[in-house]
């Protein structure tokens, strides 16, 4: 009676695999095939092809795919489903993702690029392409999405509970992108996507548009009698971004002429920023069946992202100037009125070039020896790189200026009004008027990445027992990443002020927030006609040029369960890895005793980790799924960390003379969590909708503690130069502030999620539906060590993410709007000096808008879809903050990013 059932189950939901997902969740179709018997293979494809014609399209096509790989899959996840090749409708896929149960997105540039999954931030997950693991084209290991047009995928899946089988794994989660899979299409597809775009700020700066546009196409057909499939996309995305910025230097404290305390604007910055984001996607796969013996994949994905941004602002010092007040107003302990007198504002012009390339391949051999042994033979490149330049220009006036000025003390931004036109070149000229010993400055960080990966599995089915399968193989990547900085100031070559000549002026740039705008001109221009290059080699440039390398085996073993527990249907695995990681860094250490001489250093560890994981799903009835998860996960740590920089010296200012200095740890262990998940599951109309409730709990044996003191033996570098020092130490062991790994801690939380079809609940309602998702997660994590602040959080964390998106669909009409929320956060952004920094970022509400009309087959224009968009829909801004457990919390930047409306048309056939 059991293996009846297995074999028929198995059938049943490779099939519905097939026809549903198409190949969105390759590896979970796969399990899943690979528990029944190799004879079925062809009959389930056969099912798919007709069951592919089923009438299920839009929205609803969508919303099932997914539904579907949750409801079969053997761990816990979360899916997106393209309704059709091309059919994603978001800017990338990132936007797609944030809405999934439990996820969030970071805004960068007004876009979502990085994921948070379950609270915490992108370097704690990993992201893989089909089924291999991805390199990043940023600092670290976070994988930005907007490097992935959602036109190229045709689905992702985020498992939050790991099995064995996964090449690489997070304490957070493993997303998977998926391209299509052209063998299991029942027929030649080809669609084209055209879409222009508009951003409601217009432009605000010369030389830019506010005018942008999409272009997507793809192919797909299967040769030589179905044995080979091919499938070609391209996307191209050339969409203008344009940005009004305010930002606080910061809140000194002084007291008020009775004594009291009063919080005032330290300084201040003023933006107007127009961004140009032209990104080139190219995917193709090739998939051949040419018997029953072998089939094989290769895939390739190509992505070049280049961002040119210009941004025309103003800074000055308020409180932390020489700048006299008069007329002040305090509210609430906060300056929030008052007229400055005596400010040197700087104006300045910042130019930003990104050209980031990411490049991955993968060939993919599967060979079915008999009916129930198999084997994988799994190759893989991954690279990316980024070269980017960051040119600051300086000017201001020859005189000092007045400004009046008003605060929203809770969100920003300030408004003056100022005493002269920084618009008017008579008066503005290039010169230092912050007085900070350079008139410009210049940098070209660059990164590069690199991840060579081989996968070598087997596969043993059984038609009798508890276990259906035994999988087992191992997984070997090389990862080699590094990022450099070459920094120059800029000096100008004659008076240290010069009116800009009239050839190379440009339309001034209106300055938010203010009753001025600001001088504009041709940057290059003016910079090759004016200005000297000196280098700069300062301790931080030092500390920006590292490279840290990976060597990683992975064995892994894993039992498919496949039973009966008191009448109910049971499935699963329980598996084993056993990981070996050998890790070297190489920098640069500084030593502070002899003018800052940098000398290349390296340094590295190597240790193992054993990760046993257990996946079990309980079919409680034929509606309702039971789900529990526990494993042993672990995340990397940050590259950033690893990399060896060192600045260090002799401390003579104790009684005794000790080693001291400060950098990375290239010694660090992973993040390990011991994680365990409940899920309970519910489905009904077919398959039409779901509800879910889930909780977690991870508990920490090793975390990372962003910076502490450590006794460190300073051996490691060449202490020399030190020799004839009057405060020589008698040992060479230390303090050294560097991260560290910690214990104890521990991330808990509970998630809702449904999908309801409202025609299941009143056949009036037909066609409407709703989607919805609410979070809770918690930590009791101090990321800078037992001491640190309590208000500092785990990067990424929201303690509540909800998502909801209601939509409606019927006769070829479709509409949908999307809001997706999260409270108050700790973000990782580019700060100073091109380097990562933490924020606290304000809870925001971001809600998308689509509507869409697809012709049908009575219609002349059948295979046609006009569609419109309007993203950022309600204009949320973009906060940050700044926190302080002795204050109340005081805002640090506001940024209006406006809507983007879009109008298009799909063609498909």
């Amino acid at each position: 009676m059991h293996n009846l059932k297995r074999n028929l189950l198995s059938v049943a939901l490779a099939s519905a695999t097939l026809m549903l997902a198409q190949g969105v969740h390759a590896q979970q179709a796969e399990d899943d095939e690979a528990q029944g018997r190799k004879d079925l293979r062809t009959q389930d494809e056969e099912k798919a092809v007709e069951l592919d014609s089923y009438v299920v399209t839009g929205i609803a096509r969508s919303i099932q795919k997914s539904i579907a790989i949750k409801q079969v899959s053997n761990s816990i996840v979360e899916a997106v489903s393209a309704e059709d090749i091309g059919k994603l409708p978001d800017t990338s896929i990132a936007e797609s993702i944030a809405r999934l149960p439990g996820l969030s997105a970071q805004r960068v540039a007004g876009r979502a690029s990085t994921i948070n999954i379950r609270g915490l931030a992108g370097d704690f997950s990993t992201t893989l392409l089909n089924g291999r693991e991805q390199v990043s084209a940023g600092d670290n290991r976070g994988v930005e999405f907007d490097q992935y047009p959602s036109e190229l995928l045709s689905g992702v899946v985020v498992y939050k509970t790991p099995d064995a089988k996964l090449p690489a794994q997070g304490i957070s989660g493993t997303v998977d992108l998926q391209t299509v899979r052209p063998l299991s299409y029942s027929g030649p597809r080809l669609s084209f996507n055209g879409r222009l775009e508009e951003n409601s700020l217009g432009n605000l700066n010369d030389g830019y548009d506010d005018m942008g546009y999409r272009v997507s196409a793809a192919f797909i057909d299967k040769f030589a009698d179905d044995t080979i499939g091919l499938a070609i996309g391209y996307a191209r995305l050339d969409s203008p971004g344009q940005f009004k910025e305010w930002e606080a230097w910061g809140f000194p404290t002084f007291q008020d002429s009775a004594g009291n305390d009063v919080l005032v604007l330290g300084g201040n910055k003023l933006k107007a920023g127009s961004v140009d984001n032209v990104r080139d996607g190219l995917m193709g796969v090739l998939e051949f069946a040419p018997n029953d013996i072998y089939t094989g994949a290769i895939d390739v994905y190509y992505s070049k992202f280049e961002r040119a941004e210009t941004t025309r602002w103003m800074e000055f010092g308020l409180g932390w100037s020489g700048a006299s007040l008069a007329n002040p107003v305090v509210e609430d302990g906060f300056l929030v009125s008052g007229n400055w007198t005596g400010i040197r504002p700087v104006v300045r012009t910042d130019l930003s070039d990104f050209d980031d390339k990411l490049f991955a391949i993968g060939f993919k051999n599967e060979f079915w020896f008999n009916e129930d042994f198999r084997a994988v033979a799994d190759f893989s490149l991954s690279k990316a790189d980024r070269n980017q330049e960051i040119l600051e220009v300086y000017a201001g006036a020859a005189t000092t200026d007045t400004a009046a000025f008003s605060l929203d003390r809770a969100n920003g931004p300030a408004r003056f009004q100022f005493g002269l036109d920084y618009a008017d070149p008579s008066i503005i000229g290039l010169t230092d008027p912050g007085g900070w010993g350079q008139d410009g400055y210049v940098k070209y960080p660059n990164v590069d990445d690199e991840l060579r990966s081989a996968r070598l599995a087997v596969e043993r089915s059984f038609l009798e027992g508890v276990f259906s399968s035994f999988e087992a193989g191992v997984n070997y990547s090389n990862r080699e990443k590094s990022r450099e900085s070459n920094e120059f100031f800029l000096d100008l070559a004659g008076a240290g002020f010069q009116l800009i000549p009239s050839e190379l002026l440009q339309s001034p740039t209106g300055l938010p927030f203010s009753n001025t705008g600001v001088i504009a001109y041709n940057t290059r221009g003016v910079v090759d006609r004016f200005y000297n290059f000196r280098p700069n080699n300062c301790r931080d440039c030092a500390a920006k040029n590292w490279s840290v390398e990976e060597d990683i085996v992975q064995l892994f073993g894993q039992l498919n369960i496949d039973t009966e527990v008191a009448g109910m249907y049971l499935r699963g695995n329980l598996g084993l890895q056993y990981i070996d990681v050998e890790q070297e860094s190489r920098g640069l250490s500084v030593r502070g005793g002899d003018g800052g001489t940098a000398t290349p250093v390296v340094d590295g560890d190597d240790y193992s980790d054993v990760l046993p994981s257990l996946n079990l799903a309980l079919q409680l009835t034929d509606a309702q799924t039971l789900r529990f998860g526990a494993a042993r996960q672990v995340a990397r740590p940050r590259m950033d960390h690893m990399r060896f920089f060192a600045d260090f010296g002799i401390d003579a200012s104790r009684a005794q003379p000790f080693w001291s200095g400060s950098g990375g740890n290239p010694r660090l262990r992973p993040w390990e969590s011991d994680s365990f998940d409940l899920s309970w599951e519910l489905y009904f109309g077919d398959g039409q909708g779901y509800v879910s409730a889930a909780v977690f709990h991870k508990d920490l044996n090793t975390f990372i503690y962003e910076e502490v003191n450590t006794n460190f033996d300073f051996s490691v570098f060449d202490l020399s130069p030190f020799a004839n020092s009057p405060n020589l130490p008698g040992t060479t062991i230390g303090e050294f502030r560097q991260q560290a790994n910690g214990e104890g801690g521990s991330i808990n939380g509970w998630e809702l999620a449904t999908s309801l079809p409202l025609g299941t609940v009143w056949d009036a309602l037909d066609g409407f539906g709703v989607l919805a998702s609410y979070s809770d997660t918690r930590s009791s994590i101090s990321p800078n060590g037992p001491n640190g602040a309590v208000t500092q959080t785990l990067p990424g964390l929201s303690r509540y993410v909800s998502n909801l998106t209601a939509y409606y669909e019927r006769g070829g009409f479709s509409t949908r709007i999307s809001q997706r929320s999260r409270s108050s956060f700790r973000g990782e952004i580019q700060g100073f000096g091109a380097d990562r920094e933490t924020q606290f970022i304000r809870g925001e509400d971001v809600v998308d808008f689509q509507m869409s009309y697809a012709f049908g087959e009575e219609s002349s224009l059948n295979g046609a879809t006009i569609l419109l968009q309007v993203n950022n829909l309600t204009n949320e801004e973009y906060r940050e903050f700044f926190r302080d457990p002795n204050v109340q919390d005081r805002p640090r930047k506001f940024v209006e990013y406006g809507r983007t409306v879009l109008l298009g048309v799909t063609y498909k056939f």
